[in-house]
């Protein structure tokens, strides 16, 4: 393993005695203000880049709320991994192209300052605010169809939160659909971790709810969901084995590296929700290991598939794309001094994006 993988733990950071509060319930994942004023200006190539090909909340379509209890098929036609389902394909469409209108209504308001596009995207989280969508299911009344209901509700209220939490910086919005969308996503976000078994260890699914319930706890400044989201980081850099890999991830067979790769996407975020709050987690250390180490392992383990061989004997999937990479946009500028391992690196030279965790990341963070 080369030098650049491990970086070593200097101190343990006892978060249980720093104020885990929300201070600054405008925060977002980036200072909206000064990130408009650098888009607005920016010569970049690679923001110009994103810029140019970012999506419109305006011009897209209206996704209606959709009707009746969550019902989704598993992901995978069989346990845990191997041929996917095109059922499930089918009835999450809907809720992508609601993740996919709402951060290009944001996006484009982060980008150009449009009023019309932040009011388009909050118009679109309030329909569904009025429907009360992502609130009929019950993960454990019927396993082989509401456990993806779950699943499915931690993503989209994901990317609804981080989408609202930058969108609370226009002054402008309607004050009615504003509350209203707030009060939705927070009771939302109350329901989705109460199926929680306390105690028990997670796997990425965990870290996704814990990002839904930081990106609104800071939105609607609710401690108990922010102080959530803050305890399920420590439980994830406390999982981390010898190498940093995520052991029940790494039980994923031949989709192990991806889902190190899909457990990493919330905790960057999630980090960077807390940062911007005054809870350093980035610094958190547990077994010798920051959340950098797991970073490391990944770009290793995509160079060098091999390594994933202790783990299990199936072959890596290597189809890896922009949004596998896109939360690292917000590492690359957090810690300029630092720099990234070269696959990562490399990946992030072009626009990423992921509608979970905001849609364009370059644009939210890139430099």
């Amino acid at each position: 393993m080369r030098p650049y993988l491990i970086v070593a733990a200097t101190a343990v950071l006892a978060l249980s005695t720093q104020a885990q509060h929300v201070t600054a319930p405008h925060a977002s994942v980036v200072d909206v203000p000064a990130r408009q004023a650098v888009l607005k200006s920016t010569t970049d190539p690679l923001l110009r880049a994103a810029i140019k090909s970012l999506h419109s909340c305006v011009s897209t379509p209206a996704v209606a709320p959709p009707t009746g209890p969550m019902q989704i098929p598993h992901h995978y036609l069989s346990g845990s991994h191997g041929p996917t389902n095109p059922a499930e394909a089918a009835a999450t469409r809907i809720y992508y192209a609601f993740e996919n209108r709402i951060t290009a209504g944001m996006n484009r308001y982060l980008a150009t300052g449009s009023h019309a596009e932040s009011a388009c995207a909050l118009a679109q989280l309030d329909t569904w605010a009025q429907a009360k969508t992502l609130m009929d299911y019950d993960p454990f009344a019927n396993q082989n169809e509401n456990a993806q209901s779950w699943y499915q509700a931690e993503w989209t209220l994901s990317s609804a939160g981080v989408t609202l939490s930058v969108l609370v910086n226009d002054p402008a919005l309607d004050p009615a659909q504003l509350t209203r969308v707030k009060q939705w996503l927070n009771t939302a976000t109350h329901k989705l971790i109460a199926f929680e078994k306390p105690g028990a260890e997670g796997n990425n699914h965990h870290y996704w709810r814990a990002l839904a319930a930081t990106s609104i706890g800071v939105a609607t400044s609710d401690d108990k969901l922010f102080h959530f989201g803050v305890d399920t980081y420590k439980q994830a850099i406390n999982q981390l084995d010898k190498n940093a890999a995520f052991p029940l991830e790494m039980a994923r067979h031949e989709m192990s590296t991806h889902y190190q790769a899909f457990a990493l996407q919330p905790l960057v975020v999630v980090a960077e929700f807390a940062t911007r709050q005054g809870t350093d987690l980035y610094a958190y250390t547990a077994n010798g290991h920051t959340l950098r180490d797991a970073i490391n392992f990944l770009d290793h383990a995509i160079e060098d598939p091999s390594i994933i061989k202790q783990y299990t004997p199936d072959e890596q999937k290597a189809n890896f794309g922009g949004s596998d990479y896109a939360p690292f946009a917000f590492i690359a500028t957090r810690f300029p001094n630092q720099p990234l391992p070269p696959v990562i690196a490399t990946a992030l030279t072009k626009p990423t994006s992921a509608t979970r965790i905001g849609g364009s990341t370059t644009l939210l963070a890139g430099k």
